[in-house]
């Protein structure tokens, strides 16, 4: 106590008679409040968990017993690629397949189909199916798979030409003469990741 209080205060010492003061005036309910040893049943309980948290299944063998599916929408193009193992998405290959055959109409890309028909198509390529695109409900609403292309790439977390080159792209796209845009824009592509250039 021969200490000036201000020292004692930044030193971080309190004088004793401050701290019996406090003790005092400490809620009964506090100090009832301190956690307690944990039990034995609490403690085999923990143990469980932990063993059971490192035990967990890998991502692959989920997927293998079919219990984890993966994504098609709103997935990065690159990941999806790499969990599915595929060269272009699945979904765009059946698509465009289909309008090769079926969807040489006017507006093939322009007009919508019926939503409710996108829906369905949705659905089926993100439970990991592939439907049957050459079903009635499909075939006499042709742009429902046009639509869902347009669907795909809008969902894409990084657009198919990516935000990285989006500069770039727009510095060929207002080349002065039609040749030097088309080399500009072939030197751009090339810039692109691979499973966007693909």
């Amino acid at each position: 106590t021969s200490f000036p209080l201000c020292v004692l205060l930044q030193v971080g010492f309190f004088p004793s008679e401050c701290v019996e003061l406090i003790n005092d005036k400490v809620p009964q309910s506090v100090t009832n409040s301190v956690p307690k040893p944990v039990s034995k049943k609490h403690g085999k309980l923990i143990t469980f968990l932990r063993t059971f948290m490192k035990s967990r299944p890998t991502k692959q063998k989920l997927k293998q017993r079919g219990i984890l599916k993966e994504r098609v929408f709103g997935c990065d193009l690159g990941e999806h690629l790499l969990n599915s193992g595929h060269d272009v998405p699945q979904v765009l290959k059946s698509c465009t397949e289909f309008i090769e055959k079926h969807g040489i109409v006017d507006g093939i890309y322009r007009l919508s189909g019926i939503a409710s028909n996108i829906q369905k198509l949705r659905h089926e390529f993100d439970s990991e199916q592939i439907p049957d695109l050459t079903k009635d409900i499909y075939i006499q609403d042709i742009h429902c798979v046009g639509s869902l292309c347009k669907l795909y790439f809008r969902e894409l977390p990084n657009p198919l030409l990516t935000y990285q080159l989006y500069e770039k792209f727009s510095d060929a796209v207002s080349a002065a003469t039609d040749e030097e845009r088309l080399v500009k824009i072939h030197d751009v592509i090339q810039q692109l990741p691979p499973p966007h250039y693909r």
